[in-house]
């Protein structure tokens, strides 16, 4: 702790740090136009992740947040926010050794200024801030490589609506498929087929943590939840978290659970269409029924809910509803590292850590 600089990091000439207090609405409008316009793009340049102001703030304010871990980099003249880096307090289990960390996420410099070497200060910024409260380590994910990944995962999606996605180029017509053949092959039923599938409620949160604490604990890396943790992160809220439960209607035992959150992106230079409203999978357990079935639920529900794709990580038993559910392989990568922590690495399958 000692060693620990006291003092912020210098940055270029004409910058200066700002703390962004997200809980202002006239900061988050500036945080999420930064992200909107800046921030991750496919490598076709076709869309651009598209995080609500109120999606960042359910993100970066589970209990325990630091506001001084959210970092903003601003112009001095005009003080324009053009550079944001963030952390939040976590517990992640790895081969079974519990550790708090912080998830670092949002890391976003304005394209005109990338030729600065802003996003190595912020990185260290961020890493000197979390250092004083007696925090050593940090997990993330990059769609890059960066030496060294401790796994290594690959998207993939599955059509809800694949008329715009194909109008969008998100996808493709396959060979001998027509658009009206396709719409066919990704139809799903109007209505849920579990017995006693429905929304999570604030009554079944202490089942709930407890089946997803346990049901965790049989991968090499993933989170530790509180009850208050699981309430911040599961509790649906429209637009941002979707999670159902079945209830065994004889004992009232929340017996599985499944969940996504809200990702959508802005469509680019497409004169019909400006977003595509994507559900992202998020925790999901399979204990009375099978997976593929829970999470066809899961898709019928997001269809309900007018989601264009539902996009899924092969980790966990993802690998399990790949073919059955008709999932397509993405051509994009994601790569977990840890920072300042030796890890072997981890196959998909034994990845048990989902980060925003």
């Amino acid at each position: 702790m000692d060693e620990v600089k006291k003092e912020p990091y210098n940055l270029p000439t004409g910058f200066e740090w700002s703390e962004t207090d997200i809980s202002n609405d006239t900061i988050m409008s500036e945080v999420y136009t930064l992200l909107n316009e800046n921030y991750v793009e496919d490598d076709d340049n076709m869309f651009r992740f598209d995080y609500s102001k109120e999606f960042l703030r359910w993100a970066l304010t589970p209990p325990g947040f630091k506001q001084q871990w959210h970092i903003g980099v601003r112009v001095t003249k005009s003080k324009k926010l053009i550079g944001f880096i963030t952390a939040i307090p976590a517990r992640i289990i790895t081969y079974g050794k519990e550790t708090e960390m912080v998830e670092i996420n949002f890391l976003c410099v304005h394209k005109k200024l990338r030729d600065k070497r802003m996003a190595p200060v912020l990185i260290k910024e961020i890493t000197r801030r979390v250092n004083l409260e007696n925090i050593w380590q940090a997990a993330y994910t990059a769609g890059r490589v960066i030496p060294k990944p401790i796994a290594r995962c690959r998207y993939f999606h599955r059509s809800l609506n694949p008329k715009k996605l194909i109008e969008v180029g998100f996808s493709h017509l396959g060979k001998l498929m027509t658009i009206s053949r396709t719409v066919k092959l990704y139809k799903l039923p109007d209505k849920t087929e579990i017995p006693g599938i429905r929304a999570l409620q604030e009554k079944d949160v202490p089942q709930a943590t407890a089946l997803l604490v346990d049901y965790l604990k049989k991968y090499d890396i993933h989170a530790s939840f509180s009850e208050e943790e699981f309430r911040h992160w599961f509790m649906p809220q429209s637009d941002i978290i979707n999670t159902y439960v079945v209830e065994n209607p004889k004992t009232h035992a929340i017996t599985d659970l499944t969940s996504f959150y809200t990702l959508p992106s802005s469509v680019l230079n497409n004169k019909n269409w400006d977003k595509l409203k994507a559900a992202y999978s998020y925790y999901s357990v399979a204990k009375t029924v099978s997976m593929p079935d829970l999470i066809k639920d899961a898709l019928i529900f997001a269809k309900q809910n007018d989601f264009d794709v539902y996009n899924c990580l092969d980790i966990m038993e993802n690998e399990s509803i790949l073919k059955p559910l008709k999932f397509g392989r993405g051509d994009g990568n994601l790569h977990y590292y840890l920072y300042n922590w030796r890890c072997p690495e981890i196959p998909q399958a034994k990845v048990g850590l989902v980060l925003l």
